[in-house]
């Protein structure tokens, strides 16, 4: 079976030990995660956390199942990299002086959309925007001036969907609810 990176969105309450329970599911299988990111969704009191990696359809699906089971877990989605849109964000700690002193300084900035966060005698923290490949594209650049710190974010991802699939879950759920009333 062909092997190819998965992004996993889980919704969820946000409940301490999820994220534990969770990474165990992927653990006993012997897969490794490439990047976790989580935070407060569109609607209020549910999170959404991203996961990914790689291995096959069939055992990613098993994934989302197991996934599902989880108490204080709504639901979670299996997406490829051409149903969603998605960027990380990647902050680089480098020496002033010697980005000063680099003739392309400028091009090196513009080429790359890269932000400067805060400019002192002693470092310069830059910010990059984009998907892994860019982001660590800078990074092998910027390692020739010294590079103090570095750290990039998980991934973070929306569906090219017009809507939120999570959101025509929880209008589904609301139906049945009033029609289980009635």
């Amino acid at each position: 079976m062909e092997k190819k990176l998965f992004t996993i969105s889980v919704f969820t309450e946000n409940q301490v030990g999820l994220l534990n329970r969770i990474s165990i599911i992927f653990t006993r299988r012997g897969l490794n995660l490439e990047s976790v990111s989580s935070s407060a969704s569109s609607m209020p009191g549910i999170h959404k956390m991203n996961f990914t990696c790689t291995s096959d359809r069939e055992t990613m699906e098993k994934v989302i199942k197991q996934i599902e089971r989880c108490i204080d877990v709504l639901r979670a989605y299996l997406y490829t990299d051409d149903e969603i849109i998605y960027q990380e964000v990647a902050l680089y700690k480098v020496p002033t002086q010697k980005l000063l002193d680099e003739k392309d300084f400028e091009r090196i900035i513009r080429v790359h959309n890269v932000r400067i966060l805060e400019l002192t005698r002693e470092y310069t923290i830059l910010e990059k925007t984009g998907h892994e490949s860019e982001t660590q594209a800078l990074y092998e650049l910027l390692n020739k001036y010294g590079i103090l710190q570095f750290i990039r974010s998980g991934r973070i991802c929306i569906t090219k969907s017009p809507t939120e699939h999570f959101t025509h879950y929880m209008h589904e759920q609301e139906s049945r609810r009033e029609q289980t009333d009635k």
